[in-house]
């Protein structure tokens, strides 16, 4: 990434737009409005748009609303994208990631920038910050912010929207994606006014008592270990999920159960939506799911986190994944 030729571009104030994937989770939402922020203190115009909506536990980073939805207001979306002069792209490596949003990228004539953690980004961008050893975007945003020489506007809410960023992505700092650079990173975020334990509390503490129903059945119904004992399978079908009045965000973490049994090498959430399944995956150690999740369930992400899906019912997506592990664990 050329610091220069982008400080060029921000000598004067601009329209920006900042654009995330689709489902957005706390990295997303965090990366996007920590910038946001950033930006506007610098007197640009700035819009965040996300493909789709995002979980309740996120909204305190968007106090007053700000962030565009695409599938509920697709045209004042696109005139905000026709009009950026900067086309931000955060924690995402290609425009499939981002749904509708990406046709209307792809005509933009915006200066644009990707800033991801993700394997084998698009081309197609002015600038790149991709750094897949990084432990989320929104570690890389504040090494953006402050190579930029923007430091100084990272206050105690841009902080914490950094931290939620780094602390969902790195699952509370335990995954191996965590170095010594990402603790330091949030040590300086508390000596800018974060209080860590409050971001906790505001992501983890405030579930819903129906989302506590829907996980305690999932986990005492549906969890299922491999023949193997190496991996462990946790799933729930759409009348599953209506029956306890499901909402966007309430099996967040739910695939990480299934990592903690001891002796499992990898773990696997399937959800079964209307006309596919979503697949997320965990693993410990060597187990590359990355590769996995490419290689059968059209997706993708990390060496230890991934995601996928299959255009089919359940027991469809039961079936092809016992014949992966049975592969994988012969």
């Amino acid at each position: 990434m050329n610091y220069s030729n982008i400080k060029s571009v921000f000598e004067r104030p601009k329209k920006v737009v900042i654009t995330t994937h689709k489902s957005p989770d706390g990295d997303a939402i965090g990366s996007s409005m920590a910038l946001g922020v950033v930006l506007r203190k610098l007197r640009n115009s700035v819009s965040v748009i996300v493909p789709d909506s995002f979980p309740q536990f996120l909204n305190w980073m968007d106090p007053e609303s700000t962030i565009l939805i695409d599938d509920q207001s697709p045209i004042e979306c696109g005139l905000a994208i026709s009009e950026a002069d900067v086309v931000f792209s955060l924690d995402y490596n290609t425009l499939s990631r981002i749904g509708n949003v990406a046709p209307k990228i792809e005509a933009s004539k915006a200066y644009k920038i990707l800033i991801d953690h993700h394997l084998f980004p698009d081309s197609g961008f002015d600038e790149v910050l991709s750094d897949t050893s990084a432990s989320s975007t929104a570690e890389l945003i504040y090494d953006f912010i402050c190579q930029m020489g923007w430091g100084e506007y990272i206050d105690k809410g841009v902080s914490e929207c950094i931290y939620t960023g780094i602390m969902t992505d790195t699952g509370s700092f335990r995954f191996s994606s965590t170095k010594a650079s990402t603790h330091r990173i949030a040590a300086d975020l508390m000596d800018k006014g974060l209080v860590p334990s409050d971001v906790h509390q505001r992501i983890y503490d405030t579930n819903s008592f129906s989302r506590m129903k829907l996980i305690g059945h999932a986990l005492s119904s549906n969890l299922i270990l491999h023949k193997s004992g190496k991996a462990a399978i946790i799933s729930l079908s759409l009348k599953e999920k209506n029956k306890f009045g499901y909402k966007k965000g309430d099996t967040e973490g739910l695939v990480n159960y299934g990592l903690s049994i001891e002796g499992v090498e990898i773990a696997m959430f399937l959800s079964e939506e209307l006309d596919m399944v979503k697949f997320s995956f965990r693993s410990k150690g060597n187990v590359d799911v990355n590769e996995i999740a490419r290689a059968n369930f059209n997706g993708g992400g990390h060496r230890n986190a991934a995601g996928g899906r299959l255009d089919c019912d359940l027991d469809g997506a039961m079936q092809k994944l016992n014949e992966v592990l049975n592969e994988l664990f012969i």
